[in-house]
């Protein structure tokens, strides 16, 4: 399995931006699809994005579509998720999360997760 560590997480008002990062290490970066999720408290963990291998394809979910961009950089085995105009309905902590075969919406389709990192937007 391939270890991962989310960072970028923050307080930030509503309409601002924040750019999380996952850092991947044990593993060939390249060989993995990832994808973020979040979990708000008393919600189940949700989609948010994912991407392919060599970034040719993302998937988002209707919520952030249009505000959300996911990248990576194989080179640096890390996966990004530049959020903008956020709103306090993203409140949540922030997954990433790796699999192989394909891409995937779904959490338990993922071997790999993050700890997480928080992310708290105020009105």
């Amino acid at each position: 399995q391939v270890q991962l560590v989310e960072s970028g997480g923050g307080l930030v008002q509503a309409g601002g931006s924040l750019r999380l990062s996952c850092a991947a290490s044990g593993g060939t970066f390249s060989a993995f699809y990832m994808g973020w999720f979040r979990q708000a408290p008393g919600y189940e963990r949700e989609f948010v994005a994912t991407i392919s291998r060599y970034g040719s394809d993302k998937f988002y979910s209707d919520s952030v579509q249009g505000r959300f961009i996911v990248s990576r950089d194989n080179a640096k085995n890390t996966v990004f998720l530049q959020m903008n105009s956020l709103e306090p309905e993203d409140t949540a902590i922030y997954y990433c999360a790796a699999r192989q075969i394909t891409t995937s919406k779904f959490p338990y389709d993922y071997d790999s997760w993050g700890q997480g990192t928080q992310v708290t937007v105020t009105s």
